[in-house]
């Protein structure tokens, strides 16, 4: 049994006031894949890249447990690009450069190996594309989660509906939430969202941690403040890698563990922007790893004592 992840492998150009890099590894995927990999092995790894992404980077998947026999190579294309520059506030961005290229074609076949995964990530790709995926698996998995944006909120609207349908956890942030749902009040948008047929929902708030709902339980991870945010490129992907990395090795979809997934993600995700691009998550230790989810703990635990 294992864990599938979709999404996309690419290329990034980016530029932060910290500094810029012309071309760097990218894509959802690819971020889910290396932050769910310290946890849990194999990795089913469906994705579509051209001849110019690097074998090097397939072969440091591969060494890692991932599984690219679903990772379609085509030799004469171009893979999918993205430039963007970020503000001060590490929060707002401007997309520069958007190049589909093969991605625009990716219409994932599902080995039959594959069809053994007990856990499904979705990254953020065409409705469509998500709805596939699942209608290929012969077996629905244990938990089913995806990720998603504004960009199909506004473009494929009916069919992001159908998907969430489909699926047992949905991943937005906290604007994609209010965009879905049409309350500005996440604890209202969080009750519409859950209705459309996820079972729990994540709002993801960046510098500001995460919630995680479920029915009308409410829990919240804060993030840890760091001294340096060199790129937050990935983060979120990260995030997603991490949690369903903890939630896939313990076998346990319940809501508490849900919690205990939620600040494993978020540890992730602050190594993911010491460095440009997923290079931080690639020499990432186990050690470095614990002693980061203790420094989260730490964070939020206290005791008082009211009289």
């Amino acid at each position: 049994m294992s864990l599938m992840i979709v999404g996309s492998m690419a290329f990034d150009a980016l530029e932060t006031p910290f500094g810029k890099v012309d071309c760097i590894i990218g894509g959802s995927a690819t971020y889910a894949a290396w932050a769910a990999s310290n946890f849990t092995q194999p990795i089913k790894q469906v994705s579509i890249v051209g001849g110019d992404f690097p074998q090097e980077e397939m072969d440091a998947l591969t060494a890692r447990g991932v599984d690219m026999e679903g990772v379609e190579v085509v030799k004469d294309g171009k893979s999918f690009f993205w430039s963007g520059r970020y503000h001060m506030d590490m929060n707002t961005r401007d997309t520069l450069v958007t190049e589909l290229n093969v991605l625009g074609q990716f219409n994932p076949q599902l080995p039959d190996s594959f069809q053994d995964c007990e856990f499904l990530m979705l990254g953020n790709l065409a409705p469509a594309v998500q709805i596939s995926v699942i209608n290929q698996l012969k077996n629905r998995p244990k938990l089913i989660i995806m990720d998603t944006m504004n960009f199909w909120m506004e473009i494929a609207l009916d069919e992001l509906k159908q998907a969430i349908g489909m699926v047992d956890l949905l991943m937005v942030n906290d604007s994609e939430a209010r965009q879905l749902s049409g309350e500005y009040s996440l604890v209202k948008a969080a009750a519409k969202i859950q209705a459309m047929g996820p079972k729990f929902l994540i709002i993801k708030k960046g510098e500001h941690g995460a919630l995680l709902f479920h029915g009308k339980q409410v829990f919240f991870a804060p993030a840890l403040p760091l001294e340096e945010v060199f790129d937050p490129t990935g983060a979120g992907d990260t995030f997603a890698g991490g949690f369903i990395g903890h939630v896939a090795s313990t076998k346990d979809i319940s809501y508490e563990n849900m919690k205990a997934g939620i600040i494993v993600g978020s540890a992730l995700a602050s190594f993911c922007v010491e460095k440009f691009g997923p290079n931080r998550l690639k020499e990432l230790t186990m050690q470095e790893i614990e002693t980061r989810i203790n420094e989260f703990v730490d964070l939020v635990d206290f005791d008082i004592n009211i009289k």
